[in-house]
């Protein structure tokens, strides 16, 4: 954009955001944009129309969602094109050159909310939404097979589950084929069969960390099942507590994360993993391993290499690609997956098709591991910039997981540390949101990578953070 140009917004009624966009459609079509030309960033257009950072932001993201901008992750925002009409369709890209598949972009702009969310993880966008809609295209110009007509059928899987189990080279998880491999609608839905599958009994007994994803405890509440907690350490979970859990409750199922524990970062051990794989074959004991939280490649054997009779590997593609398709999977100890197969068929009638086809589509396209790659470097970047803000507090993190765990400064509880953060604008999650019923919550917060805002937005809310970080608000309860 030529700096000389600046549009008046003063004149109409509607608001900021739209005229906004209006002046930058007016400006493409009359020249004054040219095709390609870079936008200034946010912060630098909102100081010079005196309007809120907020309001650039959503207009860029209105404009890159038609097609008139486009945002390439790093570069910034520039004009697409000629522009179309506001109820115009967004262009469609050209399909991929005869010498391989097109290079992708990012679909949509980065977002400047008056509020900072930072309770769950949400991916930058490196390319898999344009890699998911390529797909979507061509599924839908393609005549559809005699098998969308009919329920899910097994073998109609066999592209996903090869495609799985190839994308899967990364984990060492031991030796498994396709067959091993049930495909879900996302790793939740997955941990809930597994439970229906394995559990026996009126009331059956499921153990997990004290502090643990919330996911488990509500697949247990479905299966009606008693969830009780197991003590851990720097290392992971204690093989002595859990061996003495056993003995007093029973159990037939332990649920860990032993590559990224949900919240707390830790990675169990190989030595304590070794130990905690002879309590569990000792006992007979099913194990769930999610891994969803893990990006890149795997660090060290997974339990089902340990124990492959009693491990189930559980993931999906919602930290490496995309939530939206709820697209997950389970790898099953030998001899099990028919029966997991069995509880998705009761359930749900077996996997969607079309999502089962789009997944295929994506995993097996040779751009989705560098797209992969490409998250996961964004996400580093944010890390770092949180651990540059909040460097000087008691924090966990790793530079391949968008999550960070931090200890709380004597003086604040992380409810009141929660609540104040929401009056200023950032949102968080509590240690207590893990904790099991019987476990107990230390004084913390989880605080989650959000690369669908602007870096900068990003470093405002963590400098509010450490704000409050370093004046604990003190109160008497009266």
């Amino acid at each position: 954009m030529n700096t000389i140009w600046f549009p008046d917004l003063s004149e109409g009624d509607a608001p900021k955001y739209q005229a906004l966009s209006d002046a930058i459609r007016a400006a493409i079509a009359s020249g004054q944009l040219a095709e390609g030309e870079k936008l200034p960033p946010v912060r630098e257009l909102a100081w010079q129309l005196k309007v809120t950072p907020g309001t650039v932001a959503r207009a860029y993201k209105v404009l890159v969602d038609a097609g008139v901008l486009r945002a390439e992750v790093g570069r910034g925002t520039f004009v697409a094109g000629p522009a179309p009409e506001p109820s115009a369709a967004a262009p469609v890209p050209a399909p991929a050159p005869q010498g391989g598949p097109a290079p992708l972009a990012a679909a949509t702009a980065l977002d400047w909310p008056e509020t900072v969310d930072l309770r769950s993880p949400k991916l930058p966008d490196c390319g898999q939404s344009a890699l998911m809609a390529e797909a979507m295209r061509a599924l839908c110009a393609a005549p559809l097979p005699e098998r969308y007509g009919r329920y899910p059928k097994h073998a109609g899987e066999a592209p996903a589950r090869e495609a799985v189990r190839n994308w899967l080279s990364t984990a060492d998880i031991g030796a498994f084929g396709a067959e091993d491999i049930v495909l879900t609608h996302g790793g939740q839905n997955a941990i809930t069969l597994i439970f229906q599958t394995v559990l026996r009994g009126e009331a059956p007994v499921v153990f997990a960390e004290e502090l643990s994803y919330a996911g488990f405890r509500h697949a247990a509440r479905l299966a009606r099942a008693r969830i009780v907690s197991v003590e851990s350490d720097a290392e992971g979970i204690i093989p002595e507590a859990l061996h003495e859990a056993i003995h007093t409750h029973g159990g037939q199922l332990l649920c860990t994360s032993p590559e990224v524990h949900n919240p707390t970062l830790v990675q169990t051990t190989l030595a304590r993993r070794q130990e905690l794989a002879r309590v569990i074959s000792h006992h007979k004991l099913h194990v769930i391993e999610d891994d969803c939280y893990r990006m890149g490649q795997g660090r060290l054997p997974g339990y089902r290499a340990l124990i492959p009779e009693w491990a189930w590997y559980v993931s999906s593609l919602s930290k490496e690609l995309t939530p939206a398709l709820r697209f997950g999977y389970a790898v099953a100890p030998k001899g099990w997956a028919e029966r997991l197969r069995r509880a998705l068929q009761h359930s749900s009638f077996g996997m969607a098709v079309p999502v089962a086809d789009i997944a295929a589509a994506m995993l097996a396209d040779p751009r989705a591991r560098g797209v992969a790659q490409a998250v996961e470097a964004r996400v580093d970047d944010y890390v770092r910039r949180a651990v540059n803000i909040l460097g000087g507090f008691d924090l966990r993190w790793r530079q391949d997981v968008p999550l960070i765990w931090l200890r709380l400064p004597r003086g604040w509880r992380a409810s009141a540390f929660c609540v104040a953060a929401e009056r200023s604008g950032v949102l968080v999650r509590s240690a207590d949101d893990f904790a099991l019923i019987d476990g107990k919550a230390p004084h913390a917060i989880r605080i989650a990578i959000n690369g669908q805002i602007a870096p900068e937005r990003f470093e405002q809310g963590l400098e509010a953070l450490a704000a409050l970080l370093a004046d604990p608000q003190d109160a008497i309860a009266v």
